[in-house]
């Protein structure tokens, strides 16, 4: 009797480490491509510059949401098409059920329609809803991962950081998507880090690189041959309603009385896209004065800046950021919320600021 309960308990154990366990994770093959991601933060890129710095492999923000496309989503992937770079597209996904899954799927299958990616078609899936469940997000994100596919005939992958691939998403999922990994550490030790997967296809090691052609930071990868796509097509035309379509950007200075919601809701937007977009960690804190970006579908109402919205300044030796403020006629918190400026009182020569500015100030440049 003693005998069958040890075997019984051994075997229960084993069937525990079984589900349990998290892979230690290595790199799918040699790395091949050194590789950028971009979005419409980067601005105007000089794609030239940036192929001649080494660069092979550019993923550009595509879609948001279900009715958030990228502002300079065109522009980035017929330039980097142009100077000869590999691109793949990615979306984030906003979804807090199943059917804004399928909705987001078939958004971004409709904005990257007629295009035609070289590596595989990446979910940012990685901030949830208060509340929602592991399961939840799994299931959100096999149906939103399917429908893609299903309606592109392209292989997708995951982009996740450590804490999700472990804690988050499950090994089914893994086992069906593979990974592009977000660590921003030694990414050599990688086979010491446990998470449901087993081998990640790219790796994004840091948020802080230069590269020639990029005002400011932009995230840096590696990637190994797997990224690619079997075979290059275009991408079939998916239908989807017409104003999802032509966003566009603005800048909106914040009047006494303003709350996010009544701003979003103007602009025919979201309290989650303002907020991302602008870094605001708390919504319900305003203040007047404070410049934000929307990105925006519907006609333009309220207090807005021109169509230019912003220039581009370089910090020269001896400015200040309130000096700065001055030469333009803005405020410092509106340079600060734009750029978002972690210390106002430190700046240095080089450094590229957006000044909220209409076409007239362009001669204090």
């Amino acid at each position: 009797m003693r005998k069958t309960i040890s075997i019984l308990f051994t075997f229960v154990l084993l069937l525990f480490f079984q589900i349990s366990v998290s892979y230690a994770i290595t790199s799918s093959g040699e790395i091949r491509f050194e590789g950028i991601d971009v979005s419409n933060w980067q601005g105007y890129i000089d794609y030239s510059r940036v192929r001649n710095s080494g660069i092979d492999i550019v993923y550009i923000k595509a879609s948001q949401g279900t009715n958030f496309k990228d502002p300079f989503f065109d522009y980035n992937y017929e330039k980097a098409k142009e100077n000869g770079l590999r691109v793949g597209f990615y979306h984030f996904l906003t979804a807090t059920n199943v059917e804004d899954a399928r909705q987001e799927a078939r958004f971004f299958s409709s904005v990257i329609a007629g295009k035609t990616p070289d590596c595989k078609l990446a979910m940012d899936f990685e901030q949830f809803r208060d509340g929602i469940t592991t399961s939840e997000i799994n299931e959100i994100s096999e149906v939103f991962l399917q429908t893609v596919q299903s309606l592109t005939g392209k292989e997708m992958i995951v982009y996740s950081d450590l804490s999700n691939s472990r804690d988050v998403f499950n090994r089914q999922l893994a086992e069906r998507y593979p990974l592009w990994f977000a660590y921003y550490g030694d990414y050599e030790t990688l086979g010491d880090v446990e998470t449901s997967w087993q081998t990640w296809e790219g790796v994004q090691y840091t948020s802080t690189g230069i590269v020639p052609g990029i005002n400011g930071y932009v995230d840096r990868n590696r990637f190994t041959e797997d990224i690619l796509l079997d075979e290059s097509s275009n991408i079939p035309q998916i239908e989807n309603p017409p104003d999802n379509f032509n966003t566009r950007e603005i800048l909106y200075t914040v009047v006494r009385g303003d709350t996010l919601s009544e701003i979003a809701q103007r602009f025919g937007t979201t309290v989650q896209q303002i907020a991302s977009v602008n870094g605001i960690q708390n919504p319900n804190l305003i203040f007047p004065g404070q410049v934000f970006r929307i990105f925006t579908n519907s006609n333009i109402n309220g207090n807005v800046t021109n169509e230019t919205s912003h220039v581009v300044y370089t910090v020269r030796r001896g400015n200040t950021l309130s000096g700065i403020a001055r030469r333009f006629g803005v405020s410092v918190q509106s340079i600060v919320n734009l750029n978002q400026i972690p210390n106002p009182n430190l700046i240095f020569p080089g450094q590229k600021f957006r000044i909220p500015v209409t076409e007239n100030s362009r001669t204090n440049l």
